[in-house]
């Protein structure tokens, strides 16, 4: 089978091609998927870099979709011919957050889905949703199950209430999706005239540019008639969540979600304290929190929003334009 693996030391130049051997037929418990697209994550970025460290010929990519293609014994949740998606936590089936690391994880701790087939246990993925091409369905193991964690399961969204989102990346548009398809009403800020409009196009209510308004907390707090929203979803890091402090209200909630501007830094405490706030890191979800998930979006219809799909072969040109910062929304594989 054709397959990327990534020599170290990492680099994009260092993803290179291969023929590996077919993973054959699956045992007891397993099922094999013909994996036809994969999506790409901040997270994938930082393992084919280098900047987070993975071992020597590791195959990349945490998000997987494809085709049932056989079934091990004692599987009966799947059947030959369904559509499937990975699952970000193979490991982390249902209840709260047991893991701190990544070595679970495909594409970082163990290989990945950036080759033809997988033959793996049948929990390590679930249904896709009906009507989603494979593409559309690889877009949801990381990006769509974090925004879905975000607002759904950790801060109980409701309608009615206000969210911020930081940016239009795959999570922030996700998040502008399930808010809008659940009656919140929603800011998105960006330094791209040309993002606003089309995250204005798929919903949001308010919008800010965060280079020309280089105070966008006070956008905020003027768009809620000084109240500030009820939820953030921080993806920047330090350089933005004292703003996002500023930006959300007395008791609201705060997804800690993303490193884009360091992985270090200071918290404005006080601030913090005074508004009784609730700061919240998460990465992902489990295995319930996806199958929910899937379920919602069948009864909505949310489609995602993909910016452009790369071959295979072409994988480090598809992590180049991703590390541009130009696209909106998902970058895609096609397997």
């Amino acid at each position: 089978m054709k397959a990327i693996t990534l020599r170290q030391p990492a680099g994009l130049d260092k993803l290179h091609l291969v023929d590996l051997p077919d993973p054959g037929q699956p045992r007891a418990g397993e099922i094999r998927v013909r994996v036809h697209a994969s999506s790409l994550n901040f997270h994938d970025l930082g393992v084919v870099s280098g900047r987070m460290p993975s071992a020597d010929g590791r195959i990349p990519m945490s998000d997987g979709a494809g085709v049932v293609e056989a079934v091990g014994e004692g599987v009966d949740e799947f059947a030959v011919g369904d559509s499937v998606v990975s699952t970000f936590f193979p490991t982390w089936l249902d209840g709260g957050p047991t893991l701190a690391d990544f070595a679970t994880v495909p594409g970082d701790g163990v290989d990945g889905y950036a080759r033809e087939y997988v033959v793996r246990p049948a929990h390590w993925f679930t249904h896709a949703p009906r009507g989603y091409s494979h593409a559309e369905a690889a877009t949801l193991t990381t990006a769509g199950l974090t925004a879905w964690r975000a607002l759904v399961v950790d801060a109980r969204l409701k309608a009615g209430d206000t969210v911020l989102v930081l940016g239009t990346g795959g999570v922030s548009i996700f998040a502008l999706q399930f808010a809008k398809s659940m009656g919140a009403t929603v800011i998105a800020t960006s330094s791209s005239d040309e993002k606003l409009a089309r995250a204005q196009a798929l919903g949001a209510d308010f919008t800010i540019n965060y280079r020309r308004d280089t105070d966008w907390a006070a956008k905020v707090l003027e768009y809620t008639n000084g109240r500030g929203v009820d939820n953030v979803i921080e993806v920047g890091g330090p350089d933005t969540l004292g703003q996002s402090i500023q930006a959300c209200r007395t008791g609201g909630h705060i997804a800690l979600i993303g490193v884009l501007t360091g992985v270090a830094g200071p918290v404005p405490t006080v601030e913090l304290m005074r508004r009784h706030q609730t700061l919240q890191g998460l990465i992902v979800g489990s295995r319930s929190h996806q199958r929910d998930m899937v379920r919602a979006i069948e009864a909505t219809g949310i489609k995602p929003v993909i910016d452009r799909t790369f071959a295979l072969e072409d994988i480090a040109d598809a992590f180049a334009h991703q590390a541009a910062g130009k696209h909106f929304g998902k970058l895609c594989l096609s397997i």
